[in-house]
């Protein structure tokens, strides 16, 4: 195991073996059943030999199927809530078109860039690209961007299931539109009879993000005037909102995801329970609640069952929280769920109370449905200092004194294929050689602001966090026993948040930041693992980058990012 301290101020740990605490022990084994089909009443099989405690680490249907994608990212007009504005959509639909496969599928994207100014590439937000790093889209770590007129495809093996997005990692690209989901179909904690399929929610500005970046940078983060809820809401008489209707009696799944660049949302149905069933791409152990609270990136699947009506409104509220980030969209951004698809009336319910908060979910609840305990063995530590500071009139996200910057036309993984060993020190590298091995990482912060992290190429585990700072006194109050297993993780104001990881994905893979400004004043570093295992497509790295650089060669392009 090796520990490696990322932190807003100095933090020493050191070596050790770690004691462990155990969650609540809320896992049932469930017993495999042969022969057996998913349907609504058995949505824990999915079909000989694949059930909900298969090891999806370990094992993965080999369905011998392939998903195929055409997707033409261009530039056009859109009014999500009644405000015409200039976008970037993916095929002309806000959100995206949806990626749907069965878990063990391969997965095929074709992306087309027909923006004039703008180069792209897709992220496809919590696939852990096992062995296949270079599908995994971010410009200046794992490819050049696409430049306009060129294309790209993506290919990769649906190895989780659950719930997903894609997004466009070049610059703020994302909040102007280029994104949608990502449902991998597969075994599930809970029955339920429908799946609602994807429940975006997002702020929105009138204004392009390329601008509010800027603002970000010199000004202070930009005020959300308003949300959406799938791509819709009102604004004043303009507009309409998004609605659904439910049938009495009938079970939901509905797959939220917070696809917001700066917007903590606290989900509700008024007068409807959720039942969680899976926090990222993890099923978990279900449990009930009357709201959730869902930072960037997040994701949550929930099932709502329907109340024995056959008439009613109620309100969907994404209730953006004011600890988080200011907002003038505190109750509008809401949706409809309706028990009488004929009607138009507006709901008069009432939300339930909660504590408006950045904090994630209680650990507690979130109990992986298969339960993998973190290494507790001998670790060693690493010091990394970061801050914030203000530079020619511009915030920057500072590590060890070097904000996080990259080059577009020179990615890492370019860089590593080329057996270029020579690494600046503001390309942030992590390296870590070793196989199999567990690495834990404590991430510390004394700025009043909770940040989410986003780590790519694996689901990581939650060991513990807290406010003030972590040491190595603390180490025996780390829960190593089935511990939370995510992709995004809140970091607290003025705290810590330690995670673990497995070295069993080769690549170079970006941890950052998923507030949009924070990445892109460089809040990033980049791991990278197993150097001598990462595999490569020469002929597709080299083409695009060579499509890019004749680009900014042709339209003199400056980069004013972090390159992520």
């Amino acid at each position: 195991m090796r520990f490696l301290s990322l932190a807003l101020s100095s933090l020493v740990l050191f070596p050790g073996v770690f004691g462990a605490s155990a969650l609540s022990s809320k896992h049932t084994k469930h017993v495999r059943q042969k022969g057996c089909s998913n349907s609504p009443s058995n949505r824990a099989c999915w079909s000989d030999d694949f059930d909900i405690s298969t090891n999806y680490y370990e094992k993965v249907p080999d369905t011998g199927v392939v998903r195929e994608y055409w997707f033409n990212v261009e530039n056009t007009t859109a009014a999500p809530d009644g405000v015409e504005m200039p976008v970037q959509l993916i095929n002309g639909s806000f959100p995206g078109p949806t990626i749907i496969a069965d878990w063990g599928d391969t997965v095929v994207v074709h992306v087309k860039n027909s923006l004039q100014n703008n180069g792209t590439g897709l992220h496809f937000h919590g696939i852990r690209q096992n062995w296949t790093d270079a599908m995994d889209g971010v410009p200046s770590i794992t490819q050049c961007p696409i430049a306009p007129g060129d294309s790209f495809t993506y290919r990769w093996r649906a190895v989780e299931y659950g719930t997903g997005w894609y997004h466009s990692h070049f610059y703020v690209q994302a909040w102007d539109g280029v994104f949608g989901g990502i449902q991998i179909n597969g075994p599930a904690t809970a029955n339920y009879d429908v799946d609602l399929g994807h429940v975006f929610l997002n702020d929105w500005y009138h204004t392009t993000a390329d601008q509010l970046v800027l603002q970000a940078a010199t000004g202070g983060p930009p005020t959300a005037p308003n949300g959406l809820i799938n791509g819709t809401n009102t604004w004043g008489t303009q507009g309409f909102r998004f609605s659904t209707a439910f049938e009495a009696g009938k079970r939901y799944r509905m797959r939220l995801v917070n696809a917001a660049a700066d917007q903590h949302f606290r989900f509700m149905i008024d007068g409807h329970q959720l039942e969680v069933i899976a926090t990222d791409f993890v099923p978990i152990v279900p449990y009930n609640t009357t709201n959730l609270s869902i930072g960037m990136g997040q994701r949550y699947d929930v099932i709502v069952t329907a109340k024995r009506l056959t008439s009613g409104n109620f309100w969907l509220r994404a209730i953006p929280q004011t600890a988080c980030s200011e907002t003038d969209a505190t109750d509008k951004v809401k949706g409809i769920i309706r028990y009488d698809n004929s009607s138009t009336a507006d709901p008069t319910t009432s939300a339930y109370s909660y504590t408006d908060s950045c904090a994630d979910e209680e650990p507690s609840n979130l109990v992986p449905y298969l339960p993998i305990d973190a290494s507790s063995t001998y670790a060693y530590s690493k010091e990394e200092n970061v801050e914030v500071q203000v530079t020619d009139n511009a915030l920057l996200w500072l590590m060890n004194k070097t904000s996080f910057h990259t080059e577009w036309e020179y990615p890492s993984l370019l860089q590593i294929s080329e057996g270029n060993r020579t690494w600046l020190d503001k390309q942030r590298v992590i390296h870590l050689p070793g196989a199999d091995e567990w690495v834990y990482m404590a991430i510390h912060s004394p700025f009043a602001q909770d940040h989410p992290m986003h780590l790519h190429g694996h689901d990581f585990w939650v060991l513990g966090s807290g406010y003030g700072n972590f040491d190595s006194s603390m180490t025996n109050g780390l829960t190593l026993v089935n511990a939370p297993r995510r992709d995004v993780v809140m970091l607290p104001a003025s705290g810590y948040v330690v995670i673990a990881i497995k070295t069993n994905n080769p690549g170079v893979w970006l941890m950052h930041c998923h507030i949009a400004w924070h990445t892109s004043e460089g809040f990033a570093v980049q791991i990278l693992e197993r150097i001598t295992d990462i595999t490569f497509d020469h002929d597709s790295l080299n083409s695009t980058c060579a499509n890019w650089k004749s680009y900014v060669a042709a339209k003199d392009v400056n980069q004013y990012d972090s390159g992520v």
